[in-house]
């Protein structure tokens, strides 16, 4: 079953999204992750602090576990931290 994980963000330094950006994709790639989507949301209830989402699928949830926790992607949260807010959020699949 696959697993998703939700990420709601506010840009603080777009230079700095960019790099992290760059080098997050490779960590998802080496770990069989996917960008399903990416970008400006569009809220439609409810209040956000948020002005941006993005949805990365996973095999299962063990798997979106195993890579928010790896060495790779644990070096970059610096490097995000400086680039922008964010929430992310560990969804299961149907």
């Amino acid at each position: 079953m696959s697993a998703y994980i939700i990420v709601e963000s506010n840009v603080i330094d777009a230079e700095k999204l960019a790099q992290y950006s760059q080098q997050a994709a490779k960590t998802i790639t080496a770990s069989h992750g996917e960008f399903i989507a990416k970008g400006k949301a569009t809220l439609l209830t409810g209040e956000s602090q948020t002005a941006n989402g993005a949805i990365i699928r996973f095999e299962n949830k063990e798997a979106a576990q195993a890579w928010y926790l790896s060495e790779s992607y644990q070096a970059l949260i610096p490097l995000r931290d400086q680039a922008m807010n964010c929430t992310f959020k560990l969804v299961d699949g149907l």
